[in-house]
Parts: C-alpha cells; sequence; structure tokens
C-alpha cells in the first residue's frame, strides 16, 4: 500500500481493505477456485524457466513445509514480531491519543498535524539510513521504523474520525446538559470507534511493512534474514516461500482485524 495515499483513501480503508472486505465476503468455494488458478498460473510459468531465478509453485511449497519442519521460520517470525509488538502498541497509544486530541481541540491540530502528514509522506526507504546512523542497527532502530509508518495512519484516521462526528449527535449531547467529559466520553468515542479501527487496521498492515522494510535495510535478522541468506546462495525457492510466508502473515493479521471489526460495528458504521 502506498504511504503517500490521501487521506480520504486511507479513511476509506484503502483499495486493500475493500479487496480483503470483499474476498471475505465471497463464498469459500470461489476463494479456493481463485486461489487455485493463481498456483497453477505459478506453477507453469515456473516450469517455462523463463527466468532461472523463479522457482514453481511445488518448489516453494516444499521449501516453505521444511523450513518449517526445522525451525527456522518459526524462529524468524519469533525474533521479526518483537519489535512489530513493540512499535504498535506505541503507535496505537500515541497514535489513538494524538489524533483524538487533534480532533477536539484545534490548537493541537495546528501543532502536530503536520508532523504526521510529513510522516506520512516521508519515503521509509530515505528515512532508514539517517534512523541507523543516530540509533545503530539493534532493536530501537526496528521499533522506530515500525512506528514512522503506522503511526500516521493511525494518527490521521483518529483525527478524522473524531472532526467527523455528526454534529446532531453533539447537539443532542448539550440538549441534555451533557458536560464536555460525557461528550467525549458517551458521544464523540463511540461514533468515531468504527472509523479509528479502520486506522488500527491499516496501521498493522503498515507497520509490519516497516519492520520486514527495516530487517532489509538496517541488519538481516528475522524473516529478513531468510530472505538475504537464501537470496545469497541462489536458494530462490527458499526465498520466494519466505516472502509469501511475509504476505500471508499479512494478510490473515488484516483479514481477523477485518472479522473483528465486523463484531463489533454495524455496516453502515464501519470504516471500509
Amino acid at each position: 500500500m502506498s504511504r503517500t495515499a490521501t487521506v480520504p483513501a486511507a479513511l476509506a480503508g484503502g483499495p486493500t481493505g475493500s479487496a480483503i472486505a470483499r474476498f471475505t465476503q465471497m463464498p469459500v468455494t470461489w476463494r479456493i477456485l481463485s486461489l487455485a488458478l493463481f498456483f497453477t498460473v505459478w506453477e507453469i510459468a515456473g516450469r517455462t524457466n523463463f527466468n532461472w531465478a523463479f522457482p514453481t509453485f511445488l518448489e516453494t511449497l516444499s521449501a516453505f513445509v521444511e523450513m518449517v519442519l526445522d525451525g527456522s521460520m518459526g524462529a524468524a517470525y519469533l525474533r521479526t514480531i518483537e519489535p512489530l509488538i513493540i512499535g504498535l502498541v506505541i503507535s496505537l497509544g500515541v497514535g489513538v491519543g494524538s489524533g483524538v486530541a487533534m480532533g477536539l481541540r484545534r490548537d493541537v491540530e495546528f501543532l502536530t498535524l503536520p508532523i504526521f502528514i510529513t510522516m506520512q509522506a516521508a519515503p521509509m526507504a530515505a528515512l532508514i539510513p539517517l534512523i541507523t546512523f543516530v540509533y545503530g542497527i539493534g532493536l530501537t532502530s526496528k521499533v522506530l521504523a515500525v512506528i514512522f509508518l503506522a503511526m500516521p495512519v493511525i494518527t490521521i484516521n483518529s483525527y478524522k474520525a473524531v472532526r467527523n462526528v455528526p454534529p446532531s449527535l453533539l447537539d443532542m449531547s448539550r440538549s441534555f446538559m451533557g458536560t464536555r467529559w460525557q461528550q467525549i466520553t458517551k458521544v464523540i468515542l463511540p461514533a468515531a470507534s468504527p472509523m479509528m479501527f479502520a486506522g488500527i487496521r491499516l496501521g498493522v498492515a503498515e507497520g509490519f511493512s516497516g519492520v520486514v522494510l527495516a530487517e532489509l535495510l538496517i541488519t538481516p535478522t528475522g524473516i529478513g534474514d531468510l530472505i538475504t541468506f537464501h537470496r545469497s546462495v541462489a536458494n530462490f525457492g527458499h526465498m520466494y516461500a519466505t516472502i509469501v510466508s511475509i504476505v500471508a502473515f499479512a494478510v490473515i493479521a488484516v483479514s481477523l482485524l477485518y472479522r473483528l471489526e465486523t463484531t463489533l460495528f454495524r455496516p453502515e458504521k464501519r470504516g471500509l
């Protein structure tokens, strides 16, 4: 997903969110047929030998099973998940809090909104060398890479969600003599929560992209180490298996969040 997407596109859940929504609503038979068609085309393309570095689907599947059985895949994901979880927890706490504060107060919006817009538009691949130079090649740099990608999406969605609460709800709260705190806790946050959750879903996807990018550009560890190592020894079946596992992991995580979103919020309230 492009990090330079406009704010309305991010609020709408973006093309990825819409595609996942349509895919999860498809009958199971059609999903299986769609995946079977893709894997068949992949197998045929690999057998044509149009590129010596492109393995067949069966070779990739065999490499994936091998890495799962020998424990290398699990060990890599355990190392990758650590900076991902830390970065996402920080992004959620600071991002949601900042977004709500910007939505409630104009002075906070004028002071902080340009910062998050700049973070969202900045190319992460260009910033990682600077982060590495300042913080080294350890855990801190990887956590910062996750934060730089996830936090702007979460913050801006939270800000717009609060700012776009229907005025009629606020007027009703005032007519019942509700205090400002009651307006925030009983009207604004419940009304904004579906769109905020959509931003969290997108932020998780961006955060996973950030941690993989960090492992490829900062220091080869975790999943990035598997990709780098197998590429260096021309073990392309294992390299593709690792890449496919990353895509599958991200799709499953975002799909589970979408399922949770559909459970918590009515269709007309979801931030699709």
